[in-house]
C-alpha cells in the first residue's frame, strides 16, 4: 500500500481527528498534510502528485459541501472522501452526486477509510493521466498549420485526397503532402487513429460544424 508519491489532505477543525487519520494514514504509506479549515485548504499550493481530501462535513464557516461546491468552481479536480459524525442521507447523496468517492458516518474502522482513500488516489492518478494524454493531443494538434488542419477536418469526414482537393481547390498532390504531415505531427498510424484524436479534441468534418 506504500505509495510515497501521493498525498493526503485532511480537513477538519478537530485536532485530535486530523491528528489520528494523520498518523493512521502514515502508518499505512501515505504522505499527510493536515488544515485546520476549508479556507486553510484552499490557500495551500495545489500539488502536482497524486492526492486526494479526506474532508470533515461540518467544519465552520466554510462547510465541508461548500468545499466540494467551491473546489469545482475552480477546477480543484481532487477526488475527496467524505467523514461525518452526523450526516443525513440528503448530504451523503449530495456529495457523492456531486463526485465524492465515499461518505464514512464516525466511527469507522481503518479499513474502510484505507479503501476509500486507496481508490480516490486510483481514480486521481487516472485523471491526471487522462488530462495529460490531452494536453499533448491538444499540443500536437496546436502545431498544424491552418492549412493542415483543414486537411486533418476533411480526412475524418471520410474524403478521400482527390475530394479534399476539390473542396479547398488544391492540387491533390499537395493534399497528399498536407496529409502525411497530418499523420506524422499527430503521430497517427491511421486514418482510424486521426479519427479517435479528432474526436478527443471535440474536432467535427466541416458538414457538423
Amino acid at each position: 500500500m506504500h505509495q510515497p508519491d501521493a498525498i493526503v489532505a485532511i480537513v477538519d477543525d478537530d485536532s485530535s481527528v486530523r491528528e489520528g487519520l494523520g498518523s493512521l494514514l502514515r502508518s499505512a504509506g501515505w504522505k499527510v498534510e493536515t488544515f485546520a479549515s476549508a479556507e486553510e485548504f484552499l490557500a495551500r499550493r495545489f500539488v502536482v502528485e497524486p492526492s486526494c481530501v479526506v474532508l470533515d462535513l461540518q467544519l465552520p464557516e466554510l462547510s465541508g459541501l461548500d468545499l466540494q461546491t467551491r473546489m469545482a468552481q475552480i477546477n480543484v479536480e481532487i477526488p475527496i472522501v467524505f467523514i461525518t459524525g452526523h450526516g443525513s442521507i440528503p448530504d451523503s447523496v449530495q456529495a457523492i452526486k456531486a463526485g465524492a468517492i465515499e461518505f464514512l458516518t464516525k466511527p469507522f474502522d481503518e479499513q474502510q477509510l484505507f479503501k476509500a482513500v486507496t481508490e480516490a488516489m486510483e481514480r486521481d492518478r487516472e485523471a491526471r493521466k487522462h488530462r495529460t494524454e490531452f494536453q499533448h493531443l491538444k499540443e500536437r494538434y496546436e502545431s498544424l498549420t491552418p492549412r493542415e488542419q483543414e486537411v486533418l477536418r476533411q480526412v475524418v469526414s471520410g474524403l478521400l485526397n482527390k475530394q479534399i482537393a476539390v473542396e479547398l481547390e488544391i492540387a491533390e498532390i499537395t493534399v497528399k503532402v498536407h496529409r502525411g504531415r497530418v499523420m506524422q505531427k499527430m503521430h497517427a498510424g491511421s486514418v482510424a487513429d486521426l479519427v479517435r484524436m479528432a474526436e478527443k479534441l471535440g474536432i467535427h468534418s466541416p458538414e457538423n460544424s
